[in-house]
């Protein structure tokens, strides 16, 4: 996984698809990417003559988003790619910056993000849930866009009170079941498929006694699984992802800084 505090300063170009990407995620979209970088070159691709994008022209202003003009030359046909693309090679060979952000979900990026990557830059790809999995594949961290808009919580209706019978008692009620846990994290309820992927990754990195460090294991499944992200499964954070489980033991170890702790992981077999 990547880490945020060794990443937040790199300089990157944020090249979007006004196309393939609804304009609703704008501002929840430039903070997730403020956490791995400063987005030094920010441009958006698209034909502004069409109503289909005219939602994201109020978003340019606020958030210093350049429009890029590019006419549809042929009915059906999406010159917007070529554009891009275009325009990412220009800005890898001036060598201004440390990584890419392409926010789309076109699978036609799969290309240029393998590119960008063989030229040693790092690739985030930012789009929805419905994008093909060779273009997440090619990026070193894909994030879906429906997990940055916080979940409105549910509105609750009025309950009516039951007037019990006359002549019988009101049956007792049981008592609520607990849906979270005590330190507010969501019960396990993980796919097989991620506690194998976890698991998989202890093996690796496990020192002699079988544990290993978060930071090594996040950073394992971040390569093995580019969009692999604890929010996708309701967690803010890897750590808690793992403590909701009972398929791994927990460990935070002190270290000679009192405000700096280590966890460390181990399968409980």
């Amino acid at each position: 996984m990547l880490n945020d505090s060794e990443n937040n300063d790199l300089r990157l170009a944020v090249l979007i698809d006004a196309d393939n990407v609804p304009y609703s995620y704008v501002k929840e979209m430039m903070e997730e990417i403020a956490r791995y970088g400063v987005p030094t070159i920010k441009r958006i691709y698209g034909d502004w003559t069409q109503p289909t994008i005219a939602g994201w022209k109020n978003c340019l202003l606020v958030n210093a988003i350049t429009p890029v003009q590019q006419y549809s030359y042929t009915y059906g046909k999406n010159s917007t790619d070529s554009a891009m693309i275009i325009d990412a090679m220009d800005i890898l060979y001036s060598d201004n910056v440390d990584g890419f952000c392409i926010v789309s979900s076109d699978s036609d990026f799969t290309r240029l993000a393998t590119r960008l990557r063989e030229a040693g830059k790092r690739v985030i790809g930012i789009g929805e849930k419905k994008t093909p999995a060779p273009f997440i594949a090619a990026c070193d961290k894909f994030i879906y866009l429906e997990i940055l808009k916080p979940a409105e919580p549910p509105k609750q209706q009025p309950q009516k009170k039951a007037q019990p019978k006359k002549g019988k008692e009101p049956a007792a009620k049981e008592p609520a079941k607990k849906t979270k846990r005590d330190d507010g994290t969501r019960k396990s309820g993980l796919p097989a498929d991620v506690i194998r992927l976890i698991s998989d990754s202890i093996d690796i990195v496990a020192d002699d006694d079988g544990w290993a460090f978060l930071g090594e294991i996040g950073n394992l499944i971040s390569k093995k699984r580019p969009d692999f992200d604890p929010r996708n499964y309701g967690f803010m954070k890897l750590s808690q992802l793992i403590k909701s489980s009972d398929a791994f033991l927990f460990d935070v170890r002190e270290t000679g800084n009192k405000s700096v702790k280590h966890i460390y992981i181990k399968n409980n077999i």
